[in-house]
């Protein structure tokens, strides 16, 4: 009898002990949940990444397209004149434009970008949605009642840093100017 005394008294302590790191994994879970609910710093906020991806898709598109405009119409104008040169010229603006169609193919990274953001946008969401489910089941009155801190403290100069902002976020090229005048 003393032996099975013994034995229940260890399972009852292991579980007490699996019980308390469980509850502490939980609380460390709902607390990760909190920061990604109500991150302490908006460059952390996982429902505006979306909209940063979609910016980077869209400055990297426009900037292809100006480099690809730019050498076309550099390649026009290149064989606009070619028939009128020597063949030593003839050569120099061959070889130009040989390089101006090394570029058009080189653009063609702006659409393995938008394929690869679009990949990690499918996954932001995946998660994102798993997020708010989670947060339905803890209920999101009690997740506001955790108190988040900020992992580490940003230096004055990462302070000044905002990065390049959104369309009709932050400030314009012209109160910029302003500042100087």
């Amino acid at each position: 009898m003393n032996d099975i005394t013994n034995e229940s008294d260890l399972d009852v302590d292991t579980l007490k002990g699996e019980l308390i790191g469980l509850f502490q994994y939980v609380n460390r879970v709902r607390y990760e949940i909190a920061a990604i609910n109500h991150p302490v710093e908006e460059e952390h906020d996982l429902s505006s990444m979306g909209e940063q991806l979609d910016a980077i898709v869209e400055a990297t598109e426009h900037a292809t397209n100006t480099i690809m405009e730019s050498v076309e119409q550099s390649t026009d104008l290149l064989y606009s004149i070619r028939d009128e040169l020597t063949d030593k010229q003839k050569e120099v603006v061959d070889k130009s434009i040989e390089w101006s169609n090394q570029v058009f193919e080189a653009c063609s990274f702006q659409d393995i970008t938008g394929q690869r953001v679009s990949k990690v946008m499918k996954s932001i969401i995946y998660v994102e949605e798993r997020v708010n489910a989670l947060i339905g089941v803890w209920g999101k009155d009690e997740l506001d009642k955790v108190n988040v801190q900020a992992t580490s403290e940003k230096t004055s100069d990462e302070k000044l840093l905002n990065g390049p902002q959104l369309k009709g976020k932050g400030i314009s090229q012209g109160e910029i100017d302003s500042l100087f005048d």
